[in-house]
């Protein structure tokens, strides 16, 4: 195990992305090499000259963590070392304009364990809206008013999609539970190439406390708004589920971003996630392999 961090960097307070990386540390193995896309991570950890990172460690463009990644894991490859790979972006050098790299990635098969580092919106750059924003959430670039309630569009199955390219290994995980997310890590290294994507509550972009961020990831995961599972050798596995589920409102309420909700919407965005539940619990009773 090796610590990526050292202190000193300049993340927010409560930054759910800096307890990620202090998490996903302890399933990394000490050989690692990180390939690190322009993000709030990247640019609060390497202001020149300095840098917190302990480990060999790469900046590269918003788009390019993964192609970054596929280039040191050829090189490896050639220096037959026993080096692992690891490419970090967030949810817009993600799902966004950082999905044909990893799509290629995969593809090729290439020996990188790729994270992303979801904090539902391009936070970095002002609160912008990505493919991962919530359903009816405030971002800047999907306002609120009389003629809009915020973001149109769900959350991508980004998971889903990278799955679909026949990887060993894609979870989800939480800082909220970070048992189960060192040890989706550790198995992520193992069954490379893989995919983790990770949770991370943002007090600025979400508008709560600083010391809430633990408290909604883990209202995330009780009210079903966040699924913790695994895809692995193409069957899913839902890792955590509740009897009974708490109703979404308890995780939508004390957030400023969605201070505008109506009943109406709350009871759309419940439907969504009883309609999400019921998808992914139907394929893991059907044991099918996903897309194999």
């Amino acid at each position: 195990m090796v610590e990526l961090l050292s202190p000193g960097h300049t993340t927010c307070a409560g930054c759910g992305v800096a307890i990620a990386i202090r998490q996903l540390s302890k399933g990394c193995p000490n050989d690692v090499i990180v390939s690190n896309a322009t993000s709030c991570l990247e640019v609060t950890t390497s202001a020149y000259p300095q840098t917190s990172w302990n480990v060999p460690w790469i900046h590269c463009a918003f788009e390019t963590a993964s192609s970054t990644a596929s280039g040191i894991e050829a090189a490896i490859r050639k220096l037959n070392k026993p080096w692992k790979v690891l490419a970090i972006a967030g949810d817009g050098g993600t799902f966004d304009i950082g999905i044909q790299a990893i799509s290629g990635t995969l593809e090729r098969g290439q020996k990188v364990t790729h994270v992303c580092v979801d904090n539902e919106a391009y936070m970095n750059t002002g609160v912008q809206r990505s493919g991962a924003t919530p359903h009816d959430a405030w971002t800047t670039t999907s306002p609120v008013g009389k003629k809009s309630s915020g973001k149109k569009q769900g959350k991508k199955p980004i998971l889903e999609i990278l799955a679909a390219h026949r990887i060993p290994y894609a979870a989800s995980a939480s800082i909220a539970y970070p048992s189960d997310l060192v040890q989706k890590m550790k198995k992520a290294f193992e069954k490379q190439p893989s995919f983790v994507h990770i949770h991370c509550p943002c007090p600025a972009g979400w508008k709560i406390p600083e010391s809430d961020t633990i408290k909604l990831g883990r209202l995330a995961v009780e009210t079903g708004m966040w699924i913790l599972y695994e895809i692995e050798d193409g069957l899913l596995k839902i890792n955590k589920r509740f009897p009974d589920r708490k109703p979404v409102s308890e995780y939508l309420s004390p957030q400023g971003r969605f201070k505008h909700l109506t009943p109406e919407n709350t009871k759309e965005i419940q439907r969504l996630v009883d309609k999400r539940w019921e998808e992914l619990e139907a394929q893991e009773k059907a044991g099918l392999r996903f897309l194999y």
